[in-house]
């Protein structure tokens, strides 16, 4: 095997392929860079959950496919001059990689023990823009649950109709929707789990473009492409949360507030709050008013911010992170919050009325002297 890429192209291709390489596995091929010289330059990594292929532009001199260790491959390439490297594999599995004055030589493994990646029919794909899907992604992921318990809750549910698709997250503590509107109908009807470590990978994959994004649905993986990456993942199975049934769409309290502003005042009364030094955040709504106060073992803080409405003296606790994640998510400057009772949810939805984003966090008991 032999061929010649521009060093940027070989860096860039290699650091995407790299992120689904198997750290360790019983599979060892499995912890190296599957490379590929046919027709184009192909470079793999897979984990057996989540594989990403890139093809990059180069020059092929010589056909072949070898295993290149990970790690070490990408801080070769990327140590080298902006010039030109050239790579090639002897019948011993050498590489020998070349680049100016700098030349290195390592070893590679057979690429026969390296298992091929599930094959997703690609003829029924769903397009999305890049910019679009990337928002969608980054605005509901942060509520993932964590809890191996119900694996089903560790991925984001994609429901595809002919109006949109929307992407829903729940944990047990929060529940975060977006939803995209279609501008011709789809003509699918959708609805799978994608395991959030995937998503997460395609999110750093996707542009800030209108460039179209592709997804297909197998019968157990999902495939997304990429420009020139595609990346495949397994799906996730079981019974997902009715989310329909228990987030609510009417509210005794309506209040509209500047999401700048209010997020702003939430950090600043977080400050007194960690990780390890946890309390709630008591937010009292007034009339066109929302007071915020925290108290913790190292201080209290308190701050105020202007809304529209009257909240009835309503006093809730809500833990600041989930509230603030759900704030800084809202891609709109002011955000609805329906409110009901002390120990009832907060839903954050458009002042506008549409139904393109839903964001809601469920209240902490608040104790004497918080």
């Amino acid at each position: 095997m032999k061929f010649c890429c521009e060093k940027a192209l070989l860096v860039a291709g290699v650091s995407v392929a790299s992120r689904t390489v198997a750290p360790k596995s019983a599979i060892a091929a499995l912890e190296g860079i599957h490379v590929r010289a046919g027709a184009n330059l192909e470079l793999t990594g897979y984990n057996l959950e989540t594989g990403i292929t890139v093809s990059v532009p180069a020059e092929i001199r010589e056909t072949g496919a070898f295993i290149f260790p990970a790690r070490l491959f990408f801080d070769i390439i990327r140590k080298l001059p902006d010039d030109m490297i050239s790579v090639s594999v002897d019948d011993n599995c050498k590489v020998s990689i070349q680049c100016g004055i700098s030349s290195f030589t390592i070893t590679a493994t057979d690429a026969e023990d390296y298992p091929e990646l599930p094959d997703v029919d690609s003829e029924k794909a769903i397009a999305i823009p890049q910019r679009d899907l990337k928002e969608m992604i980054g605005g509901t992921i942060f509520s993932v649950s964590e809890n191996q318990a119900r694996p089903i809750h560790t991925g984001c549910l994609f429901e595809v109709d002919d109006e949109g698709i929307t992407i829903v997250a729940v944990d047990g503590y929060r529940f975060a929707l977006r939803r995209w509107k279609a501008e011709a109908p789809i003509g699918r009807k959708l609805k799978f789990v994608a395991p959030a470590a995937a998503l997460r990978e395609v999110e750093k994959i996707l542009a800030d473009t209108d460039e179209e994004a592709l997804f297909t649905l197998g019968t157990k993986h999902l495939m997304f492409r990429v420009g020139d990456a595609t990346l495949v993942c397994r799906l996730l199975e079981g019974e997902f949360l009715d989310w329909r049934r228990v987030v609510p769409t009417t509210y005794p309290i309506l209040l509209t507030a500047n999401v700048s502003e209010i997020t702003s005042s939430i950090e600043r009364v977080g400050l007194i709050i960690s990780e390890k030094i946890k309390s709630p955040v008591r937010c009292l709504f007034g009339e066109n008013t929302a007071d915020f106060r925290t108290v913790s073992t190292i201080g209290s803080a308190h701050d105020v911010c202007s809304l529209a409405g009257d909240g009835g003296e309503l006093e809730i606790g809500f833990n600041c992170r989930y509230l603030l994640e759900a704030l800084k998510a809202v891609p709109t400057p002011e955000v609805n919050l329906g409110l009901t009772n002390s120990l009832s949810p907060v839903v954050l939805t458009p002042p506008d009325g549409s139904d393109k984003y839903s964001y809601m966090v469920l209240p902490v008991r608040l104790k004497a002297g918080e």
